[in-house]
């Protein structure tokens, strides 16, 4: 493999999906690589907030029915754009509050503890809040956490094996939720085979989608998984805050949600202002509150984006930057203690690299000065996202040569080894 920036530019000028670099706002000067975290504004999420902010002036309570997008059914068509990323059908999407709230909704919904089987199965490494919400939804039904949530722990510190997932699925577990993608190392999960061992065990499985939506494609409908939830702020590149989303199987469709409100009500009788709760048939279900408009709005733009590219184009590239990042990682920093974090293997390698080293935090701020933006995770890891839109490989090349010229030069030694308020 050539280490060159010409060889970089040349991996550009083959990309089918560069022209996207353009609809994204990418400042002068910066290689941003924590599209992870919090993934840049598009033109057109812009404009479609524009659009939305435009419609309140004109129009004020009237833009729930008018309007270019009207709000009484904003959640359902960002549902509908949403379902080609989720592997789903319009009306087992919906896009609605947030991750936590989603999970403690799906949650609230799909964990009915009865005689022995009380348990919840999670992973170590899952990301906290859905640790959270999972010892509350537990201590609501009345149950211990310490008890009840069965963690399942990793061999190494950064993967969970399947295999380890499955030998736990027991008839005392009632519920399965876990990630899709692992946030700190990026390991991909075998949806597929942990949705089919669950249900032969009769288990109820959902799935955190945070990392994987917008990174990789997901089949949920056809897997048959039971429910899933995500952010819509990462690789989707919806803004900060941005509403999430959530899917149900369409065979869960008669269920009651856990939690109930005004906005998961059949829209025809929403508002007769009864105290019968009417559901929505779909994904529509499960809504609570009014829904965020202004935080809502970004996504019809950004997923416009999504269906001109294509989710397997889009994972396509996804493979292409992180094989080419690693490989430049093994050529230009094998000498400078760094340890990937990440799977090798293609099918179990999300959107990101996990790069370790004891002195991560500082190297994390030398990058930050050199105009490179990462993603630390405490306590050693590098998170670099080279998101396909708009990340191109000369940004990766520029990437690992910042870093080795950090490394070279002991620069990280200028900044202490703790992390920020927000890393």
């Amino acid at each position: 493999m050539q280490t060159t920036k010409e060889y970089a530019q040349l991996l550009d000028s083959q990309d089918p999906l560069a022209s996207f670099r353009q609809e994204f706002y990418i400042q002068p000067g910066v290689v941003y690589m924590d599209g992870n975290s919090l993934g840049l504004l598009s033109k057109r999420a812009e404009q479609a907030l524009l659009d939305m902010l435009e419609s309140w002036k004109q129009l004020g309570i009237d833009g729930w029915l008018d309007g270019k997008h009207p709000w009484f059914y904003v959640s359902e068509q960002i549902g509908a754009l949403l379902a080609p990323l989720a592997g789903a059908a319009p009306e087992e999407v919906i896009a609605a509050g947030s991750t936590t709230v989603n999970l403690h909704q799906l949650a609230a919904t799909f964990y009915e503890p009865q005689e022995t089987r009380t348990k919840i199965l999670a992973s170590s490494l899952d990301f906290p809040t859905d640790i959270y919400a999972l010892q509350s939804q537990l201590r609501l039904k009345g149950y211990n956490p310490d008890e009840h949530l069965l963690l399942i722990e990793s061999r190494d510190g950064r993967t969970i094996w399947e295999e380890d997932i499955i030998a736990a699925m027991n008839e005392e577990v009632a519920l399965a939720i876990l990630p899709c993608i692992l946030y700190r190392s990026g390991q991909v999960l075998d949806m597929q085979r942990l949705t089919a061992a669950a249900h032969e065990r009769g288990i109820l499985i959902g799935f955190d989608a945070c990392h994987s939506i917008g990174a990789i494609p997901h089949r949920f409908s056809e897997w048959g998984t039971d429910f899933a939830f995500w952010c819509n702020y990462k690789y989707i590149n919806g803004g900060p805050g941005s509403t999430a989303g959530l899917y149900v199987n369409r065979r869960h469709f008669g269920r009651l949600p856990g939690l109930t409100g005004w906005f998961g009500s059949d829209k025809e009788k929403q508002f007769n202002m009864e105290h019968t709760f009417s559901k929505a048939e779909g994904a529509g279900a499960y809504q609570l509150g009014t829904p965020h408009i202004l935080s809502s709005a970004p996504l019809l733009g950004s997923l416009e984006l999504f269906r001109e590219a294509g989710m397997d184009r889009v994972r396509q590239k996804s493979l292409l930057l992180t094989s080419y990042m690693l490989q430049l990682i093994r050529s230009e920093l094998h000498s400078y203690g760094f340890t990937v974090g990440t799977p090798e293997e293609e099918e179990r390698r999300g959107g990101h690299v996990a790069l370790e080293h004891p002195e991560a935090a500082r190297i994390c701020k030398a990058l930050k000065q050199a105009g490179v933006v990462p993603d630390y995770r405490a306590p050693d890891i590098i998170r670099l996202a080279p998101a396909a839109l708009y990340t191109s490989f000369a940004d990766v090349w520029a990437a690992v040569a910042a870093l080795k010229e950090i490394m070279e030069k002991k620069q990280y030694e200028a900044f202490p080894n703790e992390r920020n308020v927000v890393a």
